[in-house]
């Protein structure tokens, strides 16, 4: 007979979605002020891979 080796999924970040720009975004911190702006802005960061963004409030 032969031995059964175990098998281990490598150790790696799991994206799935967020790779193909499907992110779970989730408000962190709403109405927050930035000085180079000059504006309210609301800090976004997904929820299964991490990234962040910012969006600001008002006039583009």
């Amino acid at each position: 007979m032969s031995n059964v080796l175990p098998f281990k999924k490598p150790a790696a970040k799991p994206k799935g979605l967020c790779e193909h720009g499907f992110h779970k975004w989730k408000i962190v911190q709403e109405k927050q002020f930035d000085v180079k702006q000059g504006r309210l802005v609301t800090v976004y960061s997904c929820e299964r891979c991490g990234e962040k963004k910012v969006k600001a409030i008002g006039k583009d």
